[in-house]
This record gives structure tokens, C-alpha cells and sequence, in this order.
């Protein structure tokens, strides 16, 4: 009996001793197994651009071990496309963060009533209203803007445009939506740089909202009106390709110089060709893999994001086009 009894008692301690490990091993896992993240990815358009950006994502996402959810392309630029893909994507439930390029710097309400359901946002490419995040406002909710100084990149374009046509002549922007704080950029910026030089005039300046037949048609009316037409700037994918397509067909390659901005693998291949005399290249998968990380340093790390993170420019010329170092910089679907 008292040997059945200690046997009953040692049993008991043994029992006690795995329910506590177990209860401890089970808790261990609750407060040190980390919640994975998702971040969610919701483009402009449908464009090498955003392509290029997505794998940037990705393959920080998967460094990290964030679950991205990539939402359906826009098939055409637009809040009114956009928003319904962007709050479909959302009503689902499980997002952490939203990345995505305001289509108009006015889109401050949906963005601020899926932020204020707690969910954070970081614009990439484009912002909202002036992108200053920092100051107190309605529009000062995301985390941060990510992508290029486009005023830079502007001005960089108009002294390099200035320098291929010899400091004098006409030249003429093709861009796409007025409304778009990248392109209204870009084209401020290139403003501000031809204005350096006195023997330079600005012609004009169409939005071709993002439809490359519309920039082609444009840029080919221009050059009807102004025969001695020494320059053309096509402010994003769908402008420059539009309009070094109107001077390839008007045969004026080689007399109208060509500064196009997003390399493009056409535009890289035009330039190859010569139809084409510079592209500047942004950095998407800088970019996007810039958002994914500065999100990821905020939930795991409480990290500061800084409100402005601007990744520089590759500048392609017929010079650097085949450099091995230069081919990174290529936007790919």
C-alpha cells in the first residue's frame, strides 16, 4: 500500500511538472512567436514603373518575412479607378500597412478613413497636397513619402536638354495629369531650369492623361506649329514614349532632341537607336523595397520613419547605355 502510494505521489509531481512545462512552452509561444506582417501594394497603373516597383517589394518582403498582398493594376490612372481596387483590397481585413501612389494629390479622404481604422499608409512615387508630412494637417497621416525628388529631376532634364541643343531654340513638355503631384514636378522643376537660359522658349506644355496615342498626337501637332522645334520632354512612360514616337514619324530624329524620363525598355532600345538622346531613370525597386523595410522597422522596431526618403537618378546617355552597371536601372515587367 505506502509502495503504491509513493508510485501515486511521484506520478502526481510528474503530471503537475509536464502540465506547468507545457503551459509554459504554450505561453513562450504567445508572447515571444511574432505576428507576421502584411503590407499591401496598390499601384497607379499598370506600367513597367509599378512592375519594376513590385519586385522590389517582394524581395524585400521576403527578406524580411512580410506576407505582401499585391492588389489588382489599375487598368487607367485615377482616384476613380484606384480607390475601389485599394478599399476592396481593404475590406478584406488583416492589412497592416497600405503602400501606394496617391493618382491625385486630393485623395485625402479614403486614405484618412482607412487610416483612421488603423491601418497605416506610406505613398510611394506620388503624395498628398505639398508631401510635407511633417507639419500638423489632414494630410500629414502617412508615414512617409517614398521616391524621387521629381523638381530635381526636372531641372536636371532642362540643363542637359539645354546643353544638347546648344543653349537656344524651342522646346515643348509633354506631360500627363495636372493633378499628380510626380508629374506637376517634374515639370516645375524643368520650368525653373530652362528659365536659366534666356534664348530657350517653352512652347507649351499638354497632359496627355496617361494615353500614349493622345502624347503622340500632341507632340506631332506641336512640331506642325513649330517647324524649328529644337527639343521635347516626355515627363513619364506613356509621354516620352508617345512623343519620340510623333518625331520618329515625323522624321526629324536627330533635329529634335528627345529627353525622356523612365527607362523603359523601349526607351532604352530607342535610345540605342538614336531616337531617343537621354532617359532618366528613377529608382521603383529602390523604392518599393524602401517602403517595405521602413514599414517593417516601424512595427518591429518603433523606428522613426523619416517623412521623406528620396532615392537619387541613373542617367542613361548613348555613352552609358551598355554599361554592365547601368542595366539594374531598366524598369522590367
Amino acid at each position: 500500500m505506502k509502495k503504491f502510494t509513493s508510485i501515486a505521489f511521484l506520478l502526481t509531481i510528474v503530471l503537475s511538472v509536464s502540465s506547468f512545462a507545457a503551459g509554459n512552452s504554450e505561453k513562450a509561444t504567445k508572447t515571444d512567436g511574432k505576428k507576421q506582417l502584411t503590407f499591401l501594394f496598390v499601384a497607379g497603373v499598370a506600367d513597367p514603373f509599378y512592375y519594376t516597383m513590385e519586385k522590389g517589394m517582394v524581395a524585400k518582403a521576403k527578406e524580411l518575412g512580410v506576407n505582401l498582398i499585391v492588389a489588382e493594376y489599375p487598368k487607367a490612372w485615377g482616384p476613380e479607378v484606384q480607390i475601389p481596387i485599394l478599399e476592396a483590397a481593404v475590406a478584406k481585413g488583416g492589412i497592416d500597412l497600405v503602400m501606394l501612389p496617391p493618382t491625385s494629390t486630393d485623395s485625402i479622404a479614403p486614405l484618412k478613413k482607412i487610416f483612421d481604422s488603423g491601418i497605416e499608409i506610406i505613398t510611394v512615387d506620388t503624395y498628398l497636397v505639398d508631401g510635407d508630412y511633417s507639419k500638423p494637417s489632414n494630410y500629414s497621416f502617412p508615414l512617409a513619402y517614398i521616391g524621387s525628388d521629381n523638381e530635381l529631376g526636372g531641372k536636371m532634364i532642362a540643363e542637359a536638354m539645354a546643353k544638347m541643343i546648344g543653349n537656344k531654340g524651342k522646346v515643348y513638355v509633354n506631360t500627363t495629369n495636372p493633378d499628380v503631384s510626380s508629374v506637376v514636378g517634374r515639370v516645375n522643376g524643368f520650368k525653373a531650369g530652362i528659365k536659366e537660359f534666356p534664348d530657350i522658349e517653352l512652347v507649351g506644355v499638354d497632359y496627355n492623361l496617361d494615353v500614349q496615342q493622345k502624347a503622340q498626337e500632341q507632340t506631332l501637332a506641336v512640331i506642325q506649329k513649330n517647324p524649328n522645334l529644337a527639343g521635347v520632354f516626355g515627363t513619364n512612360v506613356y509621354s516620352a514614349q508617345g512623343s519620340y514616337q510623333a518625331v520618329v514619324n515625323a522624321g526629324l530624329t536627330g533635329a529634335v532632341k528627345i529627353a525622356s524620363w523612365d527607362a523603359t525598355e523601349e526607351l532604352i532600345s530607342a535610345l540605342k537607336k538614336g531616337q531617343v538622346d537621354i532617359v532618366l531613370a528613377q529608382k521603383p525597386a529602390e523604392i518599393g523595397a524602401l517602403a517595405v523595410e521602413w514599414g517593417y522597422k516601424y512595427f518591429t522596431e518603433k523606428a522613426q520613419v523619416p517623412k521623406k526618403v528620396i532615392p537619387g537618378f541613373a542617367v542613361f546617355t548613348k555613352d552609358n547605355v551598355d554599361s554592365p552597371d547601368m542595366q539594374q536601372f531598366i524598369y522590367k515587367k
